[in-house]
């Protein structure tokens, strides 16, 4: 049975979360930035309405979360006299609790994310390593989890592009998490991810290793300022390959964006390709690898601030093979991340999606050095 103890703690967590996210002044900032939506000219300018529009979503979001969570632990605190009294059973209280639980621990990590960058979208590059046929099969599993992950938590999830495997898998895939805090909880995926299992494409079953890097950048709107010098972008045009029709195959519809990119204050210099099939038009095509670009770009502003906190820094692993963030042992039902020390059995499960305690252990532990 729950104890008052149990239920008291619940209540003192909540009771933390309001003054934490500072509740009533949210209230306070949800009236006047409501009253703005008001004005007869509000929809002159149609994108600055649409901005005005996400600041109060993004608000309310906070004070709707916070009252479900108070409205929980309210009823949970009735409950044992329910029990006494015979209007609700043990297992109804049990239930209540676990689901009061869920609720302020979710809304206990989303308050680590308060960066700036943390509640934008998110663009996620993943690509295969050595290893060959394995390589390629476990990057193909990987974009299928990460696609169910953004699925199960309300992400609209878009492949931006994929470069197929010639025989199976994938060699590389560019996903768009679309929603509040994508990047906040994705950071915690970049890295190398290593896989070890009995190979099927191993005619005597060896156990085999392989390796895929995923890289994840904050999706970036119109709101951010991010500057692109165009005498430094060479584009390219291909014929996609793939499903889609016979549209794909006769037009070069693909486009390829090669980026010098040049550092003002360091002098240090980067070039990125970028490749974008994602619809079947060339403009628009374009239009979505600029914004990637830009999201790139920003991500790369973002690590040089970052560069100061050593703190975090010493935590970080290059994305190199060998130095990978967590390890996917299939044969031992073991994955394990070796930043957090966290793991679990439950091998399917994780593939299938399921990564929120993996990104509930990065950001209980790295969370509060990312602000």
């Amino acid at each position: 049975m729950i104890s008052s103890e149990q239920i008291k703690e619940l209540a003192e967590r909540a009771q933390a979360l309001y003054l934490h996210l500072h509740i009533e002044d949210r209230r306070l900032e949800l009236d006047e930035e409501e009253q703005k939506t008001q004005a007869p000219d509000f929809w002159d300018d149609p994108a600055k309405a649409q901005a005005q529009l996400k600041v109060v979503a993004s608000v309310k979001s906070w004070i709707d979360a916070y009252d479900e969570v108070r409205s929980l632990v309210d009823d949970l605190e009735l409950m044992p006299d329910f029990v006494k009294e015979g209007i609700a059973s043990e297992q109804e209280l049990e239930e209540h609790y676990e689901r009061t639980l869920a609720k302020i621990g979710e809304l206990e990590m989303r308050n680590m994310l308060r960066g700036p960058e943390d509640k934008l979208g998110a663009i996620m590059d993943i690509n295969s390593g050595a290893g060959g046929t394995e390589s390629l099969d476990w990057a193909s599993m990987l974009l299928r989890m990460y696609t169910r992950w953004g699925e199960r938590n309300g992400y609209k999830v878009r492949i931006i592009d994929l470069q197929p495997g010639e025989e199976v898998g994938v060699k590389s895939a560019t996903l768009e998490f679309e929603g509040e805090y994508a990047y906040g909880f994705l950071k915690s995926e970049n890295g190398v991810h290593r896989m070890v299992r009995l190979s099927p494409f191993n005619a005597n079953n060896k156990r085999q290793t392989t390796f895929a890097s995923v890289f994840v950048s904050p999706a970036v709107d119109d709101t951010i300022e991010i500057v692109v010098n165009p005498a430094d972008i060479e584009w390219d045009t291909y014929r996609s390959s793939g499903a889609g029709g016979q549209n794909v195959n006769k037009v070069e519809t693909g486009v390829r964006l090669r980026y010098h990119h040049v550092d003002p204050q360091t002098g240090e210099v980067t070039d990125f390709l970028i490749e974008n099939t994602e619809t079947r038009s060339q403009g628009m095509n374009r239009e979505n690898a600029m914004r990637i670009l830009r999201s790139k770009l920003y991500q790369k502003e973002l690590e040089k601030r970052q560069a100061t906190q050593q703190a975090l820094e010493a935590t970080k692993k290059k994305i190199e093979w060998g130095s990978q963030i967590r390890s996917y042992v299939f044969d031992d039902r073991r994955v394990k991340d070796h930043r957090t020390g966290y793991q679990t059995s439950n091998v399917e499960a994780v593939m299938d999606g399921d990564i929120d305690d993996f990104i509930k252990s990065y950001l209980m532990e790295f969370g509060a050095a990312d602000v």
